[in-house]
């Protein structure tokens, strides 16, 4: 299951919607700030992301407007201590996908953000391509015409951000924290193994792609 991404100043609070979503078997990176969620956001394929207004940098929608410009879709729930009706437009018309007002139960929280997460294979089939693979996120599963091969999971967030990225280089840190996360701890030859493995899978499926080392800057995919 995807990461997903909670940016949230109250300490106490980020903690415990982090323990729920965690004992519902979503893991989740919390953020204090829109400027440092905004880092990881750009380098993350997150498979939700929940968001306070009230942040220490600014209102939370300025964050949500800030990614939709960029063309990320990423499905949203914003946490606000506003419930009135207009505040609520603001936050769908801003890009918000849906609107949670303070307090709340908990269980809510996790339900809305599980509906979050199933949307982007609705509306985008879940198959995502460039050049000439394709990714089936909900099977595991990467093709190449006719041919495919099983991904583990950090291998699928990898290959992910990679074709999301489209050519573009990453660095070895995004690729790090699309695999595993921000908060969990990874050896130092976690990644290298991964990409070994993913190079492997490409030839075996007859790709003309290949993973590119950028020295110095990270790695790329690009087409042979």
């Amino acid at each position: 299951m995807n990461r997903i991404a909670l940016v949230e100043d109250h300490a106490r609070l980020a903690e415990l919607v982090r323990q729920a979503l965690q004992a519902a078997g979503i893991p989740t990176d919390v953020f204090h700030s829109m400027e440092t969620a905004w880092g990881a956001m750009r380098d993350i394929p997150y498979g939700a992301l929940v968001i306070d207004r009230g942040l220490p940098d600014g209102d939370g929608l300025t964050l949500v407007k800030r990614l939709r410009a960029a063309n990320l879709a990423t499905p949203c729930l914003m946490l606000t201590a506003r419930d009135a009706l207009h505040d609520r437009v603001e936050g769908l018309d801003s890009g918000a996908d849906d609107y949670l007002a303070k307090p709340f139960p908990m269980e809510e929280l996790v339900a809305r953000t599980r509906a979050l997460m199933r949307r982007p294979a609705q509306l985008l089939a879940d198959l995502p391509s460039w050049g000439d693979i394709q990714l089936h996120r909900g099977e595991g599963r990467l093709s190449c015409g006719p041919e495919s091969v099983t991904l583990a999971p950090a291998e699928l967030q990898i290959m992910l951000s990679l074709m999301q990225h489209a050519g573009r280089t990453l660095r070895r840190s995004a690729l790090e924290a699309a695999a595993w996360g921000l908060s969990e701890a990874v050896t130092p030859n976690a990644l290298d193994v991964a990409l070994h493995r993913l190079r492997r899978k490409l030839l075996a499926v007859g790709s003309r792609l290949q993973i590119a080392n950028v020295r110095n800057h990270g790695y790329a995919l690009r087409d042979n």
